[in-house]
């Protein structure tokens, strides 16, 4: 791989920078789509454009999510400093170097690809299989974090470990929401359906021949 990027011409700093800031800005990407789905699964967005608007939000980042994740593995492959191979990328925990961590990144990935997958072809598949399928969405988002805590040395830089906390605290809290949500069995989102809007007075005007009888006058 060193001898592919020397042909090419790409220097290992701007490999190195090119696969690590491509990981975090999937891990943000990632964790935004995550949060996103919850609250469109939720049925916190009440009216019908503001949940059409959340869901391709939601598809949208996910799309640019597998993008970023094309770019930082390319990237991760070229970058001499290690050895990671092809296989190891796809085939979890066979990598030569840090086994364990880039593994839980090859998980992350073939969940990923499966998500991504099932969901472009949604109509020609079973609603339930569709939702096994993306609900391994909650698996591949703590190994995508754990991965990118574990597998480099990034967390040394401050505000580097701080965003990756802060994309654990927004999708922990959006599950925290929405399983308070469920407990209280929906109240939030029924009342927000269920309630009607306030409508106006409505007023009466009678009819020239009501005024007439009333006057007096045939």
């Amino acid at each position: 791989m060193a001898s592919l990027a020397s042909r090419l011409g790409i220097p290992n700093t701007d490999l190195w920078y090119a696969s690590r800031g491509s990981g975090l800005v999937l891990l943000v990407v990632l964790s935004v789509s995550v949060t996103l789905g919850i609250v469109v699964r939720s049925a916190w967005t009440t009216r019908r454009g503001q949940r059409f608007v959340v869901e391709n939000l939601h598809r949208n980042l996910a799309l640019v999510a597998v993008m970023l994740l094309v770019v930082h593995l390319v990237t991760a492959e070229l970058d001499p400093y290690v050895t990671i191979g092809w296989v190891a990328a796809v085939v979890p925990f066979t990598s030569p170097y840090r086994a364990v961590w880039i593994g839980l990144g090859a998980l992350s990935l073939d969940i990923l690809i499966a998500v991504v997958a099932t969901s472009l072809v949604r109509r020609h598949l079973g609603i339930n299989l569709w939702r096994v399928v993306h609900f391994l969405t909650y698996v591949a988002w703590p190994t995508a974090f754990v991965h990118s805590l574990e597998s480099g040395d990034d967390t040394r830089i401050t505000w580097v470990t701080a965003t990756m906390w802060i994309c654990a605290g927004l999708v922990a809290l959006a599950i925290a929401v929405r399983l308070a949500s469920e407990r209280t069995g929906g109240r939030w989102t029924r009342r927000a359906v269920e309630e009607p809007s306030p409508t106006p007075p409505t007023v009466v005007i009678p009819r020239r021949d009501e005024r007439l009888t009333r006057s007096g006058r045939p």
